[in-house]
């Protein structure tokens, strides 16, 4: 072969891949989508030899480099999206006239088969407007510290100091601190574990899970979002009552006052929030603002020297021996322990999310939420330190708040109680009578006591909690969009519509804005409280868990960029997320785990039909596989026997009776795979006929619990034997196999007689157990019309060759492909079978596979109340003393059957015209030995044609077959009204019974019979003991 000169004219560069090109606002670009590239060949399906001059010759490839767009599944305004090509568009001959199959047309808009004029009227399209987006700072860290500092920063963390002392507030603070830290890192992770979208908590949850828990813990969470718009402004509303009230301004009376106060508030938060995201940020700096300088507000007052008002309430500035004595705990009241403190505070640290749930309007959500969250909870954690530490530094616990209440020089110090001693100040009176109403163990406003204006401590409290439930009152309707949009629960999805180009959810606020006023007007939240907090404990658990799970699943796809986190602190989170949900309140952390279980009971029930990839799946199947692995350490025991059925079912649909039949003994029990063959050459075509979805699809929808497998193969035997050597897994694999009877025998060839036959023999050689199914009214509930036949089984109602009628299949010009679900034949499987009767025909014992598929049968609800009963053969001198040997053999394997009958007669001789009537069947199949002829040309021609039946052939098994016409005589009389027949199988010995005569047994032994038969021949191992081991 020669290589191409560089020097004589010839550029090596135009031997490599065709760059192909792009459309940027309706001009072709290099390097894009559209031209003369393989993109533009496939566009509506035609094949490699339309595209004339551009198919690939000597060194040019249709291949293509790397690209974005190959992994995206979304578009680029101003330039159409590239795709990758098929394997079949690289792989097929140039000069094939043929088109590819429909699993490797390319999805989405392609360019042949455009319309002109549509892309001249893109091409004047204004892009549309890019929506507000926000980075780290103001996205996420600015919004999770104001949801985070709250309410009980400025009005219960100096009492919460005063109780359990600075020491033990620390503990308190870094505990949280580390269940937050430890929340965020998972979040973190799972945030960076690929592209994110809006939805927030929810989103993050249902993705890595799946919908069953992610569900549930979007719903709640949303409605506890909700009702904490309600508790914030609340909380703001009671503070503004108690300045009114100061300043003996009442409207009517403190309970009605919050409701007004609060309706009024929560509808001007509505108004913000509506107003759009960037409005909604700009009012969250300006509270961010207020609450800076309210903090600065307090540190100056700190250093400020007191004043004797001041110092009448206990605030003396910085003293070591106040520091000392508010370092150890001083418990009081039934709330004064270490959990007791801890539920208070906890509440003030679950604000970690507010950032992730608006995820869809980050600009960049994989580093703004690690960055942002972490930095959020860093700084709150320092706050919360700095201000316990340094309140606890500057007032004592106790104080009258009385100037009067000085030392005066008559005075014994002796008598004097408290550190104020030391300062001048004596408040030994109301501290013996636990009566001071100042002191950070008493007064709620100390913080505004040290700051140096109080007014603005004021306003930090108003910042903090409208900022709080402004940044709720934006969560809730953000998650429940998402949650709306996935369809996962009914009567939702009319919340789920966006408006604007930030898609905002105005009827999310709106029902926000309604649950919100609901849980105001009852202005006591008391009681709602704790079961916000175990609802948001509940997520945080469930965000922790779900990091752990994808870790420990070991799935490739768990590729999270964020590189600092732990499974086991992620598994430590989730346990300790839980044990506080009970410390804080047992039962509304029932109340939360019962909504959730109720809720995944639901998801659980109804399955949506959803795929994101979880790591739930990927347990199940590691989980899958680690059990199949470990079962290759355990042998085979006869009491663990299950028959393991291989049904060749060609298509599931076109069979359903066998698949009926077969999955009532294998339901929850064992394994179940329909075989499909189809017999063609190696094409695309027959490629996906075979591994189609829409069998599998199919199957689910019977609600039928079996595996599918379908092979292309030149003839059906060589196929079926490939499924027979390679369906399953170690230990999980067939060892018998199903087919249904080929009733066309007769006047099909010959060939596909002895193809049948051979089949069977090939599964008695693999050492399967085999059972064919015969029904009166046929097996196959196919179309005539077929687009693969498997020469091997007759095309009539019994035949097993065909595959049902193709689905409909409409291809657009944007290569839209839509498949018309297969329809759903009823069988006599389906039914109830009542009353009748099962009968067993144990005619040769073959392990016990005859009587053990029959049991399985009558665990099921439609056979329990069929009557079971057990015919052998035997002599008129013994029947009664055989009868009862075969009882008590059946009573030892504790089947449950109690019915056994002795059949003298099958021994006698059949009815001339029967034989008449089997001799005529198989008179096609005979072979001519005419003494004329050589002597040689007979055995020469049976081995060109084994399928042929010589006289010596009818002779030596003339036995046997008079005993199938016998039986069945003997099944007319005796199963003409049973709900099914199950009979031993005959075996015809390889070399000495030809095909033919074999399967003429076979149609001799189950022709005529209104009830279905089951022919069941096991491999000659037990599959029934009576022994315990």
């Amino acid at each position: 072969m020669e290589l191409p000169v560089v020097g004589d004219g010839v550029h090596l560069a135009s031997y490599g891949p065709r760059a192909p090109l792009s459309v940027v606002n309706g001009k072709a670009t290099a390097g894009g989508l559209d031209g003369s590239g393989y993109y533009q060949c496939y566009g509506d399906g035609s094949s490699v030899a339309s595209c004339g001059s551009d198919a690939p010759t000597g060194y040019e490839t249709v291949d293509a480099p790397p690209h974005y767009d190959f992994y995206a599944n979304t578009e680029v305004w101003g330039r159409r999206r590239r795709f990758r090509p098929s394997l079949y568009q690289l792989y097929a001959d140039p000069e094939d006239d043929s088109k590819p199959p429909l699993y490797e047309e390319t999805p989405g808009k392609q360019t042949g088969g455009g319309d002109s004029s549509e892309e001249d009227e893109e091409e004047h399209k204004e892009p549309p407007p890019e929506p507000t987006r926000f980075g780290w700072v103001q996205g996420v860290m600015i919004r999770c510290m104001l949801n985070i500092w709250g309410v009980i920063l400025f009005l219960r963390l100096p009492w919460i100091t005063a109780q359990a002392g600075i020491g033990l507030t620390w503990v308190i603070i870094l505990l949280s601190s580390f269940i937050t830290g430890i929340t965020g890192l998972s979040t973190s992770a799972i945030a960076t574990n690929g592209k994110v979208k809006g939805g927030g908590t929810y989103f993050l949850i249902s993705r890595s899970l799946g919908p069953e828990l992610g569900g549930s813990i979007g719903l709640i969470f949303a409605f506890a979002n909700a009702v904490a718009v309600a508790m914030h402004t609340v909380g703001f509303a009671e503070t503004v009552t108690d300045l009114m009230r100061e300043s003996g301004a009442v409207m009517v009376d403190p309970i009605n006052d919050i409701r007004i106060v609060g309706v009024i508030t929560v509808t001007c938060l509505l108004g913000i929030s509506m107003a759009g995201m960037a409005w909604e940020s700009k009012a969250q700096i300006l509270f961010f603002l207020v609450i800076m300088v309210s903090f600065v507000n307090y540190i100056v007052g700190t250093i400020i020297p007191p004043s004797p008002q001041k110092q009448a309430k206990g605030f003396f500035s910085y003293k070591a021996d106040i520091f000392a004595a508010n370092f150890v705990p001083g418990w009081r009241g039934t709330e004064g322990s270490f959990f007791g403190m801890f539920s208070i505070f906890f509440p003030s640290a679950t604000g970690i999310l507010a950032g992730a749930n608006i995820s869809g309007d980050l600009r960049d959500p994989t580093v703004a939420i690690p960055r942002g969250t972490l930095m959020a909870i860093f700084w709150t954690t320092i706050s919360y330190l700095i201000i316990s530490a340094t309140i606890g530094a500057c007032v004592v616990r106790d104080a009258s708040g009385v100037l009067n209440d000085t030392m005066s020089s008559s005075s014994s110090s002796d008598d004097c109680v408290g550190l104020a001693c030391r300062y001048g100040w004596d408040f030994s009176e109301c501290m013996k009578n636990n009566t001071c109403p100042h002191g950070i163990m008493n007064y709620y406003q100390s913080m505004s006591l040290v700051s140096a204006f109080a007014p603005l401590i004021s306003a930090g409290i108003f910042g903090a909690t409208l900022s709080s439930a402004l940044a709720c009152l934006v969560s809730a309707p953000k998650v429940f969009q998402c949650l709306c949009k996935d369809k996962l629960y009914p009567f939702i999805g009319f919340f789920g519509k966006g408006y604007g180009k930030n898609d905002e959810p105005l009827r999310g606020y709106l029902l926000t804005y309604v649950i919100a006023v609901c849980f105001i007007l009852i202005a006591e939240l008391n009681t709602i409280a704790p079961i916000i907090s175990n609802f948001f404990l509940c997520s945080y658990a469930l965000i922790n868990f779900s990091c752990f799970h994808a870790s420990v699943t070991n799935s490739p796809g768990w590729r999270p960029s964020f590189r600092f986190y732990s499974k086991w602190l992620s598994l430590l989170g989730a346990v300790c997320c839980v044990v506080i949900m009970f410390l804080l309140t047992w039962w509304a952390a029932l109340i939360a785990f019962g909504v959730v279980f109720f809720l995944l009971g639901y998801t659980l029930y109804k399955k949506p039909a959803v795929n994101w990839g979880s790591s739930v799946q990927a347990s199940s199947y590691s989980i899958a596989l680690n059990q199949c692995v470990g079962l290759n350490q355990v042998e085979d025991h006869v009491k663990n026997y299950r028959p393991q059925c291989l049904v060749l079912t060609g298509p599931p649909c076109s069979r359903p009776a066998l698949v009926d039949l077969v999955g009532c003994f294998t339901k929850r029990l064992s394994l179940m795979m329909c075989g499909h063959v189809v017999t063609a050459g190696p094409s695309p075509t027959a490629t996906q006929e075979a591994v189609s979805e829409r069998h599998v699809t199919w199957l689910n929808q019977r609600k039928v619990r079996s595996f599918y497998r379908g092979v292309v193969a030149a003839e059906l035997r060589s196929g079926v034997n490939m499924l027979l050597q390679g369906a399953g897994l170690g230990r999980i694999k067939p060892n018998v196999l199903l087919m249904g009877f080929k009733k066309d025998w007769r006047c099909d060839s010959p060939q596909a007689a002895h193809q049948y036959i051979g089949i069977l023999q090939d599964a008695f050689d693999l050492h399967y157990g085999v059972c064919v199914l015969r029904v009166k009214e046929g097996l196959d509930a196919s179309h005539p019309s077929q687009s693969h036949v498997n020469p091997g089984f007759d095309g009539g109602p019994e035949s097993i060759n065909t595959v049902c009628a193709p689905a409909c299949v409409q291809t657009s010009v944007t290569s839209s492909v839509s498949i018309d679900p297969d329809p759903q034949p009823s069988s006599v499987f389906q039914i109830k079978q009542g009353k009748k009767t099962i009968d067993i025909y144990w005619l040769s014992d073959d392990g016990g596979l005859t009587l053990l598929l029959p049991y399985l049968l009558t665990r099921r609800k439609r056979w329990a109340g069929c009557k079971v009963r057990v015919f052998v053969g035997g002599d008129t001198d013994k029947k009664e003393e055989q009868k009862e040997e075969v009882l008590a053999l059946i009573k030892k394997f504790r089947l449950g059957f109690h019915d056994v009958e002795v059949l003298p007669d099958i021994y006698q001789p059949p009815q001339p015209g029967n034989v008449v009537q089997f001799e005529d069947s198989v008179n096609r199949f005979r072979l001519d030995t005419n003494p004329k002829q050589d002597s040689d040309s007979g055995p020469q021609r049976q081995e060109e044609e084994p399928w042929m039946i010589t006289e010596q052939d009818l002779e030596r098994n003339k036995a046997k077959s008079l005993r199938q016409i016998r039986l069945n005589e003997v099944l007319q009389v005796h199963s003409r009204e049973a709900a099914l027949i199950v009979i031993t199988m005959p075996v015809g010995r390889r070399g000495v019974c030809p095909s033919t005569l074999f399967l003429a047994w076979l149609d001799v032994l189950s022709r005529d019979l209104r009830p279905p038969v089951l022919l069941v021949r096991g491999n000659q191992e037990n599959v029934l003991t009576f022994y315990c081991q």
